[in-house]
């Protein structure tokens, strides 16, 4: 028997191949697409830079991937601007306890960073949804978690890559970034939210949650991880009258 295997062995490695590797199984795969585009200043740069660092090794965050059944998620960190400017700043990683969440938040505190021009929220949908394509995880949940502080002016209609990608069962969460300043001479939009929940996210329990300004971007990226990582919703709700 011992001779049979080591044949077995020996003709694999004639013909270069190599036994299939087994996808691990995590509780949800998610992308984090992270909007770098040159609306955003070095200081806001920084402020949503540190915003998922603090975010990624708050304990109800930790505490929230390991309440599910795998007791672990596949993390990818992103950064996007125009159709030409889509990165994968960190690549697909096991978060399977407070050790592996500091190690990647140093990771990121220590990448490089950039500003692009232009924004295009469709062409980075599109991006993150590839990031799924040969992850080496299984998983019942595929999650895109984006951030930015614009609409589309550049590339597909955002709405039309999120339907194409929602009917692949992926899921898309918001974070729309509330800027209460001119950008580039224009007034504030005050109507990113609502663009955010019409055209960007969807899938079931899909939901957005808005940052006031980058100041508040930390909480906002606290609240967005438990609830999207746990299916628990944290958002702070009126009380009744």
């Amino acid at each position: 028997m011992k001779r049979r295997t080591a044949l077995v062995g020996s003709m694999a490695t004639l013909l270069g191949t190599t036994p299939a590797r087994a996808d691990t199984p995590v509780d949800l795969q998610l992308v984090l697409a992270v909007d770098v585009s040159r609306s955003i200043d070095e200081v806001e740069a920084e402020l949503q830079r540190r915003g998922y660092i603090e975010a990624l090794t708050n304990d109800r965050v930790v505490d929230a991937i390991l309440s599910g059944e795998h007791k672990r998620i596949a993390l990818c960190y992103t950064e996007w601007a125009g159709t030409h400017y889509q990165m994968v700043v960190i690549d697909w990683s096991v978060i399977d306890s407070a050790g592996a969440a500091r190690r990647f938040s140093e990771k990121l505190a220590e990448a490089p960073r950039t500003s692009q021009s232009w924004t295009a929220v469709g062409a980075a949908l599109a991006f993150a949804a590839q990031r799924f394509e040969n992850s080496g995880f299984t998983s019942k949940r595929h999650v895109i978690d984006i951030s930015g502080d614009g609409r589309t002016n550049d590339g597909p209609p955002a709405e039309l890559v999120r339907d194409r990608l929602v009917a692949q069962g992926i899921v898309i969460n918001g974070l729309p970034v509330m800027m209460n300043r001119t950008n580039f001479g224009r007034p504030p939009d005050m109507g990113l939210d609502k663009y955010y929940e019409e055209n960007v996210i969807g899938g079931p329990g899909s939901f957005s949650i808005s940052a006031a300004t980058f100041d508040d971007f930390g909480r906002a990226v606290r609240s967005k991880l438990i609830r999207e990582i746990s299916g628990i919703d944290v958002t702070p709700h009126p009380s009744p009258a």
